[in-house]
Parts: structure tokens; C-alpha cells; sequence
């Protein structure tokens, strides 16, 4: 089992440490979340199923982000 984590967030927030954003990292059977601008702040934990049925629910149009 590794111990790092690779943290990805999207191409759209810019590279710089500029942009506000949120990071993701797949684990084994999770999804992390945590906020780009305090890493060291806890971060959330959902399974892969409930981050899947998020995603469902906003491209059908079932949440108004």
C-alpha cells in the first residue's frame, strides 16, 4: 500500500496558488476532498458511490450550484 497521495484538482484553477479550488484523490474504496489554500485543514472522505451519485444529480440538474 502506498503512502502517498496524488491530489489532483481541475485545469481551469490555474497553476500559480491563485485560484481558489477544491482537490481530489481516489483512494482504494474513497474519494478525498480538501480545500486547495489549507491543506493542512481536514478534508472530507465519501465513498466512491455517494461522489458518483453527486455527479448524476448535477448533470442532470438536480442541484443548483
Amino acid at each position: 500500500m502506498s503512502l502517498l497521495t496524488t491530489w489532483r484538482k481541475s485545469s481551469y484553477s490555474g497553476s500559480h496558488g491563485t485560484s481558489d479550488c477544491v482537490e481530489v484523490a481516489s483512494m482504494e474504496e474513497a474519494v478525498e476532498i480538501r480545500d486547495s489554500k489549507s491543506l493542512s485543514t481536514p478534508h472530507l472522505t465519501v465513498s466512491k458511490d455517494e461522489m458518483a451519485a453527486l455527479f448524476i444529480r448535477i448533470k442532470a440538474g438536480g442541484l443548483d450550484l
